[in-house]
């Protein structure tokens, strides 16, 4: 299960040539391995996102890159953060992040959500539907998956999705861990309640504990005992070894995103912070420290500003290690 899950959301990096994105990747990866994250994840996206740049920027096919780092890591489960299940048949993705866990030794993982960005749908063909039918979609898709995961050979017939006497063989070599993505109170976390071994709570530090409540009272209705759930915070951080180059880096990559703080007040300056955890080891461990509360179980994190220098991923990792005492065991 995932205590602390490194994630890698861009592949687009300061003078990196797109031939030489993938090693940086790779390096990322091991020092997180080294570090003391359990999990390596990707994004499921085609499209950059809006927050970290343009649509054009550079995006590797998750589990392509996944089944390549499985033969650069060693102990690391390995998953998106988190599949859209949306671009994908059930059956598809039973069978591809089955084939991740051969080639990786038995750590995969699997993560999904309901797909959310309409561009990337739009754009290449993918039918992005309501709000509705997406969850409607990822509840079948769930039944599917779930079944044959399990060794069964399901029948399924939905208003989305169908299978028939469905096989997968070979089986995973592990049994394969399911985590749902997101924070939705009546939806979402009724479908952790439901279905996962694990939660990824994307929300406001302070929507913690409510988020938290919500999924106990769906375990209740379910008849499901809550601590068998393992819940992460998704965060996301810049850590370097002072303040003054944790600043400068975080700075530096808001620049290009078009934010410039030097024009700011320091009132929008504090905002924009805010939304990082940032600083150096002993500044983030207390950030870190402080959301690491009663009922969650570590952290997703992610780096955008500064993972491609060389030991700030496996910096992050280790102020992490400290907070919530993981070790990197896949």
């Amino acid at each position: 299960m995932t205590r602390l899950g490194y994630q890698i959301p861009n592949f687009t990096y300061p003078d990196t040539a797109p031939a030489d994105l993938f090693p940086t990747v790779v390096r990322q990866a091991r020092e997180a391995e080294a570090s003391g994250f359990d999990t390596v994840m990707v994004m499921d996206h085609f499209y950059q996102l809006p927050m970290l740049g343009p649509p054009e920027n550079e995006m590797l096919e998750c589990y392509t890159t996944l089944a390549a780092l499985a033969q650069h890591t060693e102990r690391v489960r390995l998953s998106a953060l988190v599949t859209g299940n949306t671009y994908r048949n059930p059956a598809l993705l039973v069978k591809e992040v089955t084939t991740l866990d051969h080639v990786s030794g038995g750590r995969a993982q699997l993560a999904i959500g309901t797909g959310w960005f309409q561009l990337e749908h739009d754009s290449l063909g993918f039918d992005f539907g309501t709000f509705t039918e997406r969850f409607e979609k990822l509840e079948e898709a769930l039944q599917v998956i779930k079944g044959m995961l399990a060794g069964e050979r399901p029948t399924f017939r939905g208003r989305w999705y169908s299978v028939s006497d469905a096989i997968n063989s070979p089986a995973p070599l592990s049994r394969i861990p399911l985590l749902i993505g997101g924070a939705g109170e009546r939806k979402t976390l009724r479908l952790v309640a439901q279905y996962a071994d694990e939660s990824n709570l994307i929300c406001a530090p302070s929507e913690v504990p409510r988020k938290l409540e919500a999924l106990e009272r769906h375990c209740e209705a379910v008849g499901r005992d809550r601590s068998e759930i393992t819940v992460t915070v998704q965060t996301n951080a810049c850590v370097a070894p002072t303040h003054e180059q944790a600043m400068a880096e975080a700075d530096a990559f808001l620049r290009l995103r078009g934010v410039d703080v030097a024009s700011m007040t320091p009132e929008q300056v504090e905002q924009v912070r805010s939304l990082i955890v940032l600083g150096d080891p002993d500044e983030a461990g207390e950030t870190f420290s402080e959301r690491f509360v009663d009922g969650v179980d570590g952290f997703t994190v992610n780096s955008p500003a500064n993972c491609h220098i060389e030991g700030r991923v496996g910096l992050l990792g280790e102020v992490l290690s400290k907070v919530v005492g993981s070790t990197a065991s896949g």
